[in-house]
Protein backbone atom coordinates (compact mmCIF):
# COMPACT_ATOMS: atom_id res chain seq x y z
CA UNK A 1 0.00 0.00 0.00
CA UNK A 2 3.40 2.03 0.61
CA UNK A 3 2.89 3.53 -3.17
CA UNK A 4 -0.85 3.75 -3.48
CA UNK A 5 -2.88 7.12 -4.08
CA UNK A 6 -5.66 8.32 -3.32
CA UNK A 7 -7.30 7.32 -6.89
CA UNK A 8 -5.98 4.20 -6.81
CA UNK A 9 -8.08 2.69 -3.16
CA UNK A 10 -10.42 5.23 -4.62
CA UNK A 11 -11.38 3.49 -7.61
CA UNK A 12 -11.22 0.10 -6.19
CA UNK A 13 -12.78 0.86 -3.43
CA UNK A 14 -10.08 -0.70 -1.55
CA UNK A 15 -11.17 -2.74 1.33
CA UNK A 16 -15.01 -2.28 0.75
CA UNK A 17 -15.40 -4.19 -1.93
CA UNK A 18 -14.66 -7.29 -0.36
CA UNK A 19 -14.44 -7.36 3.49
CA UNK A 20 -17.92 -6.54 3.97
CA UNK A 21 -19.17 -9.90 2.54
CA UNK A 22 -18.06 -11.00 5.80
CA UNK A 23 -20.36 -8.91 8.14
CA UNK A 24 -23.47 -9.42 5.53
CA UNK A 25 -23.27 -13.37 5.75
CA UNK A 26 -26.34 -15.22 6.52
CA UNK A 27 -24.72 -17.63 8.73
CA UNK A 28 -22.83 -17.25 11.87
CA UNK A 29 -19.43 -16.61 11.37
CA UNK A 30 -16.71 -17.60 13.67
CA UNK A 31 -13.40 -16.07 14.27
CA UNK A 32 -10.85 -18.08 15.99
CA UNK A 33 -7.84 -15.60 16.96
CA UNK A 34 -4.58 -16.85 18.43
CA UNK A 35 -1.40 -14.48 17.96
CA UNK A 36 -1.74 -11.29 16.50
CA UNK A 37 -4.96 -9.32 15.26
CA UNK A 38 -4.01 -5.78 14.51
CA UNK A 39 -5.05 -3.15 11.97
CA UNK A 40 -7.07 -5.11 9.32
CA UNK A 41 -6.97 -8.21 10.94
CA UNK A 42 -8.56 -6.97 14.04
CA UNK A 43 -11.40 -5.34 11.86
CA UNK A 44 -11.83 -8.76 10.14
CA UNK A 45 -12.44 -10.51 13.65
CA UNK A 46 -14.65 -7.48 14.66
CA UNK A 47 -17.06 -8.49 11.12
CA UNK A 48 -17.72 -11.57 12.42
CA UNK A 49 -20.35 -12.53 14.58
CA UNK A 50 -18.41 -13.04 17.77
CA UNK A 51 -14.46 -14.01 18.67
CA UNK A 52 -12.76 -16.75 20.80
CA UNK A 53 -9.32 -15.62 21.55
CA UNK A 54 -6.54 -17.94 22.22
CA UNK A 55 -4.92 -16.80 25.03
CA UNK A 56 -2.24 -15.43 23.55
CA UNK A 57 -3.96 -13.36 21.61
CA UNK A 58 -3.44 -9.39 21.12
CA UNK A 59 -5.87 -6.85 19.31
CA UNK A 60 -4.95 -3.41 18.04
CA UNK A 61 -6.13 -0.61 15.74
CA UNK A 62 -1.96 0.54 14.61
CA UNK A 63 -2.49 2.75 11.37
CA UNK A 64 -2.32 5.64 13.58
CA UNK A 65 1.73 4.59 13.73
CA UNK A 66 1.81 4.19 9.74
CA UNK A 67 -0.12 7.80 9.38
CA UNK A 68 -3.26 6.43 8.05
CA UNK A 69 -6.99 5.63 10.88
CA UNK A 70 -8.73 2.17 10.26
CA UNK A 71 -10.39 1.71 6.88
CA UNK A 72 -12.41 -1.01 7.87
CA UNK A 73 -14.88 -0.43 10.24
CA UNK A 74 -12.25 -0.08 13.46
CA UNK A 75 -13.37 3.35 14.06
CA UNK A 76 -17.12 2.14 14.36
CA UNK A 77 -17.13 -1.98 15.09
CA UNK A 78 -14.54 -1.06 18.09
CA UNK A 79 -16.24 1.33 20.21
CA UNK A 80 -19.22 -1.01 19.96
CA UNK A 81 -17.41 -3.66 21.57
CA UNK A 82 -15.44 -2.01 24.00
CA UNK A 83 -16.92 1.73 24.87
CA UNK A 84 -15.71 5.05 23.81
CA UNK A 85 -12.79 5.94 25.63
CA UNK A 86 -10.90 2.37 24.97
CA UNK A 87 -11.68 2.72 21.75
CA UNK A 88 -10.04 6.11 21.04
CA UNK A 89 -7.10 5.07 23.33
CA UNK A 90 -6.89 1.99 20.80
CA UNK A 91 -7.22 3.98 17.64
CA UNK A 92 -5.54 7.24 18.82
CA UNK A 93 -2.57 5.62 20.39
CA UNK A 94 -1.89 1.98 18.68
CA UNK A 95 -1.98 0.60 21.92
CA UNK A 96 -2.68 -3.20 21.82
CA UNK A 97 -4.79 -5.06 24.26
CA UNK A 98 -4.27 -8.98 25.67
CA UNK A 99 -6.79 -11.74 25.47
CA UNK A 100 -8.14 -11.00 28.81
CA UNK A 101 -8.24 -7.77 28.29
CA UNK A 102 -10.32 -8.07 25.35
CA UNK A 103 -12.80 -10.68 27.01
CA UNK A 104 -13.30 -8.30 30.04
CA UNK A 105 -13.74 -5.52 27.74
CA UNK A 106 -16.66 -7.77 25.58
CA UNK A 107 -14.33 -7.52 22.47
CA UNK A 108 -13.94 -11.55 22.63
CA UNK A 109 -16.68 -14.20 24.00
CA UNK A 110 -13.83 -16.08 25.33
CA UNK A 111 -10.19 -16.87 25.96
CA UNK A 112 -9.36 -20.62 25.81
CA UNK A 113 -5.48 -22.02 25.88
CA UNK A 114 -3.87 -21.65 22.29
CA UNK A 115 -3.59 -25.53 21.87
CA UNK A 116 -7.08 -26.24 22.09
CA UNK A 117 -8.43 -22.71 20.18
CA UNK A 118 -9.04 -24.56 16.68
CA UNK A 119 -10.83 -27.67 18.55
CA UNK A 120 -13.25 -25.23 20.32
CA UNK A 121 -13.78 -23.25 17.44
CA UNK A 122 -14.97 -25.95 15.62
CA UNK A 123 -17.10 -27.51 18.52
CA UNK A 124 -19.01 -24.24 18.69
CA UNK A 125 -19.54 -24.42 14.83
CA UNK A 126 -20.88 -27.78 15.82
CA UNK A 127 -23.19 -27.04 17.88
CA UNK A 128 -24.26 -24.11 16.29
CA UNK A 129 -24.82 -26.41 13.12
CA UNK A 130 -27.11 -28.73 15.01
CA UNK A 131 -29.76 -26.57 15.48
CA UNK A 132 -32.21 -25.09 13.18
CA UNK A 133 -30.36 -22.88 10.56
CA UNK A 134 -33.46 -20.19 9.74
CA UNK A 135 -33.99 -20.14 13.78
CA UNK A 136 -30.06 -19.13 13.81
CA UNK A 137 -30.38 -16.74 10.87
CA UNK A 138 -33.45 -14.96 12.79
CA UNK A 139 -31.54 -15.46 15.68
CA UNK A 140 -28.16 -13.46 14.40
CA UNK A 141 -30.44 -10.92 12.25
CA UNK A 142 -32.45 -9.89 15.65
CA UNK A 143 -29.29 -9.41 17.65
CA UNK A 144 -27.44 -7.19 14.71
CA UNK A 145 -30.51 -5.25 14.79
CA UNK A 146 -29.37 -4.15 18.13
CA UNK A 147 -26.74 -2.22 17.21
CA UNK A 148 -28.65 -0.35 14.32
CA UNK A 149 -31.93 1.00 16.04
CA UNK A 150 -33.65 1.69 18.93
CA UNK A 151 -34.74 -0.76 21.24
CA UNK A 152 -38.56 -0.72 20.91
CA UNK A 153 -38.35 -0.93 17.43
CA UNK A 154 -35.83 -3.98 18.02
CA UNK A 155 -37.83 -5.61 20.49
CA UNK A 156 -40.40 -5.24 17.59
CA UNK A 157 -38.34 -6.62 15.18
CA UNK A 158 -37.35 -9.21 17.35
CA UNK A 159 -41.07 -10.28 18.68
CA UNK A 160 -42.39 -10.48 14.32
CA UNK A 161 -38.77 -12.86 14.36
CA UNK A 162 -40.23 -14.46 16.87
CA UNK A 163 -43.56 -14.92 15.53
CA UNK A 164 -42.35 -16.16 12.29
CA UNK A 165 -40.88 -19.20 14.02
CA UNK A 166 -44.05 -20.71 15.02
CA UNK A 167 -44.46 -20.85 10.93
CA UNK A 168 -41.31 -22.93 11.01
CA UNK A 169 -41.68 -27.08 11.02
CA UNK A 170 -38.20 -26.99 12.94
CA UNK A 171 -40.32 -25.01 16.06
CA UNK A 172 -43.10 -27.93 16.09
CA UNK A 173 -40.01 -31.12 16.21
CA UNK A 174 -37.82 -28.69 18.82
CA UNK A 175 -40.96 -28.18 21.21
CA UNK A 176 -42.14 -31.59 20.62
CA UNK A 177 -38.50 -32.97 21.51
CA UNK A 178 -38.25 -30.43 24.63
CA UNK A 179 -41.16 -31.74 26.06
CA UNK A 180 -40.33 -36.03 25.01
CA UNK A 181 -37.30 -35.20 26.75
CA UNK A 182 -35.43 -36.03 23.64
CA UNK A 183 -33.21 -34.41 20.75
CA UNK A 184 -34.44 -32.83 18.57
CA UNK A 185 -33.63 -33.33 14.52
CA UNK A 186 -34.07 -30.49 12.87
CA UNK A 187 -34.53 -30.28 9.21
CA UNK A 188 -34.22 -26.60 8.53
CA UNK A 189 -37.75 -25.81 7.56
Amino acid sequence: MKDWGYMDVYKSDYITAEWETIARCRKPVIAAVAGYALGGGCEIAMMCDFILAADNAKFGQPEINLGILPGAGGTQRLPRFVGKSKAMEMVLTGRMMDAAEAERSGLVSRVIPAADLLDEAIKTAQKIAELSLPVVMMAKESVNRAFETTLNEGVRFERRLFHSCFGIEDQKEGMAAFVEKRKPAFKNR
